[in-house]
């Protein structure tokens, strides 16, 4: 959900896990407790070290929500000033997973300044992110922000024993149980909630697990309720679309879907491309140089498509921790996702042969211009092939509604990492949905659209 679903790349605490250590030892943020975990309100509030107009504080919530481990984690959280808003507390979901948030609270103010008379704006450090960022070196080496780059087996093993079996707590579940303690803390009946990417996955599982402490949903570059597809069955066919926009938007004069699918059958390199143009969207929206680049590498010439995957590296994808922590991103998907094998407690032993399985049925319509080894090959979903069994949360009935609540769906026609086939799957889900799609825009749309009619939606939505 970075890149794609989540980056999260998009617009940042509670433990700090070095690779070599476990949770069985207290790091940093984890407070050891000899009897249930004391929670509260939001504690040491004071104006924020970087941005001295808004208020920083901390909420101390358990560390097991269940009691059954004890301790706590402190998580920090950034609000505006606006303690009299009359329409309460607006709270922004930021993306991932593994994304902080308080780091990104005057930026996201700046965007959302139009409703800030009448909304405060509240912003928090999900738990295994930010200052306290859950930290796997290799797997941070490896993917940086990107779900589908292609990680190490080594990387996968170091990461989940350094996490070790309290990994588990750090799935949405455990997050969306923290946020009801935010809003408590807070002093709210209902929140409104502006989620962007894996942040409006956050927002729709709140919404079914407390519908009744819910005003109104904002939902940027859609994960639906279920959580992201570890195939990206939506992402592979919506590339030919988005590259045909995109090219007839710039005047190229190929046909960059069929450069595409001539350059995987030549070089098997289709979960490389997807990595790479999802992550290149953030640096233009109009795919400008692909179809150039798609065009040779299909005509046996792939030197500029090795240098577009090295520039995309090094500046969409590469990123530290604490800017999105893989660690907590890995932990999350792997305890929210279902699989070709099931989730993740399904036996590790049996889970490559599944996945094969499901390599052999698909077909040239589910994922052209790919193929069916790029479904079956992206970055997420190798980590989860290979990360240790453990119990898993219980995901939401399959059609299960939102509760009955003004819902605002936003997306951009150029997004590949959350397109907007799946925002129209979430759309069926809530009662009477608003749809805005932006023309020109790709993934985070509040955040990044140059084309404002996004941005004017929400303002419109929320100020109703």
């Amino acid at each position: 959900m970075t890149s794609t679903r989540g980056r999260v790349a998009a617009l940042l605490g509670a433990v700090a896990v070095v690779a070599g250590t476990t949770l069985a030892t207290p790091a940093v943020g984890f407070a050891a407790t000899a009897g249930p975990a004391r929670v509260g309100g939001i504690t040491g509030q004071a104006p924020c070290p970087d941005a001295p107009e808004f208020s920083c504080g901390t909420l101390t919530v358990p560390f097991d929500h269940s009691g059954a481990t004890p301790g706590t984690l402190d998580l920090e959280v950034a609000v505006t000033g606006n303690t009299t808003a009359p329409k309460g507390d607006l709270l922004f979901l930021t993306g991932g997973p593994g994304q902080p948030g308080v780091p990104a609270i005057k930026r996201m103010a700046g965007k959302l300044e139009p409703v800030l008379k009448d909304y405060r704006l509240v912003m928090y450090d999900q738990r295994g992110t930010g200052r306290g960022a859950l930290q796997c070196p290799g797997l941070q080496e490896d993917m940086g922000s990107s779900d589908l780059a292609l990680p190490r087996k080594q990387s996968i093993a170091d990461c989940a024993a350094a996490l070790g079996p309290n990994s588990r707590h750090y799935s949405t579940a455990d997050t969306v149980a923290d946020i009801d303690l935010l809003r408590r803390a807070l002093g709210d009946r209902r929140l409104t909630l502006d989620g962007v990417s894996y942040g409006s996955f956050v927002a729709e599982r709140y919404a079914l697990a407390h519908p009744a402490h819910v005003a109104r949903l904002v939902l940027d570059s859609v994960v639906p309720q279920q959580g992201f597809d570890p195939l990206d069955l939506a992402a592979l066919p919506a590339s030919a679309r988005v590259l045909r926009a995109a090219c007839q938007a710039t005047g190229c004069t190929t046909d960059p879907a069929a450069d595409l699918a001539a350059t995987v059958r030549r070089y098997g390199n289709g979960a490389q491309i997807l990595s790479a143009l999802t992550g290149y969207e953030f640096i233009d929206p109009n795919y400008g140089g692909v179809p150039e680049i798609l065009h040779e590498a299909a005509a046996g010439q792939p030197a500029k498509l090795q240098d577009f995957f090295d520039l995309v590296r090094r500046q969409v994808d590469a990123a530290s921790a604490e800017e999105l922590s893989q660690g907590l991103h890995s932990a999350a998907l792997c305890a929210d996702s279902r699989f070709p094998w099931g989730t993740t407690d399904t036996p590790v032993a049996g889970r490559a042969a599944a996945l094969e399985r499901t390599r052999q049925r698909l077909t040239a319509e589910q994922t052209w211009p790919y193929d069916p080894a790029t479904a079956t090959g992206l970055g997420s979903l190798l980590v989860c092939l290979d990360w240790p069994r453990e119990q898993v949360p219980p995901a939401p009935s399959e059609h299960r509604k939102l509760p009955d609540v003004p819902v605002l769906l936003l997306g951009g026609d150029r997004d590949l990492s959350t397109p907007y086939e799946v925002l129209y799957q979430q759309a069926e889900l809530a009662h009477d949905p608003q749809i805005v799609i932006v023309p020109g825009a790709a993934h985070s749309v509040q955040n990044r659209a140059a084309n404002p009619a996004g941005r004017q939606a929400v303002y419109d939505f929320l100020l109703k």
